[in-house]
């Protein structure tokens, strides 16, 4: 089994949320999203530390709302930087010694199920870097700034990327080393272990892991959590017996 770090970004602007507080924050059901992201990880054997990146302005917020459950769940709390890499970056300076993977799973991806962590974490140990995807289904057109379509790109090649995205720690340590010296627009972690001469496995992902980008899809996330059958609980000891505490 090997031991994997998770690291979750939270400490974006949510400028696409149009609601009072940030979506990290935000409740699906009477529970914070950030903590539906976290109860994927929290008990599984595998993952031996996890790391929740904030925007240090949040973090006063944060202490009062919710410092019973880090405590309780045993994640770290890092602060973030101007830009989501320097916020990973912040998180990949922490990383215990022990640690052999490194797990990076948006704080906003409550729907991720435990088969697809189970997915990625075992492909992982064979290919070194791996991040699950879906295909590509409808018509993709890439269009101009006049909005005047530009090109039809095949989609047969075409894969939706999501996360968690895992790598091996020293590929991932080594692509934040030279992220500096990488050229053109990097948009997710994978494209910069890429730009280090890695390459990077597909596994199949989840049509249900959906990002939350605006309110709207707090009652899509809602929607598909609740259409999935309920974990059983294992006993009063189980760290998910009593609902209430998480929230």
């Amino acid at each position: 089994m090997p031991n994997v770090a998770v690291i979750m970004p939270a400490a974006g602007k949510s400028s696409r949320f149009t609601n009072k507080e940030k979506k990290p924050f935000a409740l699906i059901d009477g529970r914070a999203v950030w903590l539906r992201t976290a109860e994927l990880f929290v008990t599984r054997e595998d993952v031996v530390q996890m790391l929740l990146v904030l925007n240090p302005e949040d973090r006063e917020l944060f202490d009062r709302r919710f410092q019973a459950n880090i405590a309780f769940m045993n994640i770290k709390l890092v602060d973030g930087g101007e830009e989501r890499f320097d916020s990973v970056a912040n998180a990949v300076a922490m990383l215990k010694d022990e640690v052999e993977y490194v797990a990076i799973h948006d704080a906003v991806r409550p729907c991720a199920t435990t088969e697809l962590v189970d997915s990625v974490f075992q492909a992982v140990v064979k290919h070194g870097a791996v991040i699950p995807a879906v295909r590509v289904a409808d018509t993709i057109k890439q269009v101009g700034q006049d909005h005047v379509i530009q090109a039809t790109p095949p989609r047969a090649n075409l894969w939706f990327a999501q996360t968690p995205q895992v790598f091996r720690k020293d590929w991932l340590v080594e692509a934040y080393a030279k992220r500096g010296s990488v050229a053109g627009d990097i948009t997710d972690d994978a494209q910069l272990v890429e730009a280090t001469g890695h390459p990077v496995h597909v596994v199949e992902g989840d049509p249900g892991n959906i990002k939350i980008t605006t309110f709207k899809d707090i009652f899509l996330a809602d929607a598909i959590l609740k259409s999935r059958p309920k974990p059983k609980v294992k006993g009063p000891g189980h760290p998910f017996a009593d609902e209430g505490m998480w929230r």
